[in-house]
C-alpha cells in the first residue's frame, strides 16, 4: 500500500514538473513573439521621420508612433500565424500563445489608427494589414484564390511597394508636390526591398523547404547581389541629384550614410552559409534594422556640433 502511494506521488511530480516546463516553455516563446517585432517597429518610426526630413516637412511624432504600432501589428501578426517555412526560419517562436501575439497585435493596430484617423489618414493604416494577410495566408472565395506568396521575387516586390506605399504616404499626405513624394517613395521601396532580399539569404533552407521562390534561391547567390548592388547604386544616383537640383531638402548625411550602409550590407551580410560567421546576426540589426537610428543619431550630433 506505502509503495502505491508512494508511486503515486511520484508520478503526480512528473506530471507537475512536465507541465510547469510547458507553461515556461510557452510564456519564453509566447514573450519572444511579442517582442520580436519591437525593433522592425521602431526602426519604421524613425524611417517615418527620416521621409518628413527628405520632403522637407515637419516630422509629426504622433504619425511616426502611429506608424510604428501599424509596423509592429503586420509583423506580430505574420510571425503568429505562422508559415511553414518559419519552422526552420524561427524556431524560437515555437509552442508560443499565438492568441496573446493576435490580441496584443490587435490592440496596437486599434491605437495606430485612432492616432491616423485624427491626423486624417486612417485608411494608411489598412494598407499593410491587408496586403500582409493576403501575403501570409491569402483568401478563397468559391474557385477564385488569391495568394501573393510565391512568385519569384514577389515577396521582396510586396515588401518594398507596401512599406514605401506606408513610409511616403504618412509623411507626404501634406506634401504638394508629387515629385519629391515618389523620390522619396522610390527610396525606400528599393531600400526596403534590398533589406529584405539581405534577410532571405539568412532564410535560404526554410524557404527552400516551402517552396517560395525568394531571389536568393531563385537566382543564386552573386546573380542576386549584383541585383541587388544596381538597384542600391542607381536609386543612391537619383536622391543624389535630386538633392543637387533641391528637388528634396538637402540632407546629404541621410544618402551618404544609406549609401555607405547599404553596400556593406550587400557585401558581408549576404555570404553562403558556410561562410557566415557568429558576429553577423549583431551585424545585421546594426545595420538593417539599426540604420534609421543610427541615421537619426548621427544627424541629430552633427546638428548640435555645427550650431
Amino acid at each position: 500500500m506505502s509503495f502505491n502511494v508512494f508511486s503515486g506521488n511520484l508520478r503526480h511530480i512528473f506530471k507537475h514538473h512536465r507541465t510547469t516546463n510547458f507553461r515556461n516553455k510557452e510564456e519564453n516563446a509566447t514573450f519572444e513573439l511579442l517582442k520580436s517585432s519591437i525593433l522592425v517597429a521602431f526602426s519604421g518610426a524613425l524611417r517615418i521621420h527620416i521621409a518628413f526630413l527628405l520632403l522637407h516637412i515637419q516630422s509629426s511624432i504622433q504619425t511616426c508612433i502611429a506608424g510604428g504600432l501599424i509596423i509592429y501589428t503586420v509583423y506580430t501578426i505574420d510571425r503568429a500565424l505562422e508559415s511553414e517555412e518559419d519552422t526552420v526560419n524561427r524556431t524560437e517562436l515555437r509552442g508560443s500563445n499565438k492568441k496573446v501575439g493576435l490580441a496584443v497585435s490587435l490592440l496596437a493596430f486599434m491605437i495606430g489608427t485612432y492616432i491616423l484617423a485624427k491626423e486624417g489618414i486612417p485608411a494608411l493604416a489598412f494598407v499593410p494589414l491587408i496586403t500582409g494577410y493576403l501575403y501570409s495566408k491569402g483568401i478563397k472565395i468559391g474557385k477564385f484564390a488569391l495568394k501573393l506568396k510565391g512568385g519569384l521575387g514577389m515577396k521582396n516586390i510586396i515588401v518594398g511597394l507596401t512599406w514605401g506605399i506606408f513610409i511616403t504616404g504618412l509623411a507626404g499626405s501634406r506634401c504638394g508636390n508629387l515629385t519629391p513624394v515618389v523620390l522619396v517613395f522610390i527610396f525606400f521601396g528599393v531600400k526596403l526591398f534590398i533589406n529584405s532580399a539581405i534577410y532571405d539569404f539568412k532564410d535560404i533552407k526554410g524557404d527552400t523547404l516551402a517552396g517560395i521562390k525568394t531571389l536568393p534561391v531563385s537566382l543564386g547567390i552573386q546573380k542576386t547581389r549584383n541585383l541587388l548592388s544596381a538597384m542600391h547604386l542607381l536609386c543612391h544616383l537619383a536622391l543624389g541629384i535630386a538633392l543637387i537640383h533641391g528637388i528634396l531638402a538637402f540632407e546629404p548625411l541621410i544618402i551618404i550614410y544609406s549609401f555607405i550602409c547599404g553596400l556593406i550590407c550587400i557585401q558581408s551580410l549576404t555570404a553562403p552559409e558556410d561562410e557566415k560567421h557568429s558576429s553577423q546576426k549583431l551585424e545585421r540589426t546594426v545595420l538593417v534594422d539599426g540604420e534609421s537610428a543610427s541615421i537619426v543619431g548621427l544627424r541629430m550630433i552633427t546638428g548640435a556640433l555645427i550650431a
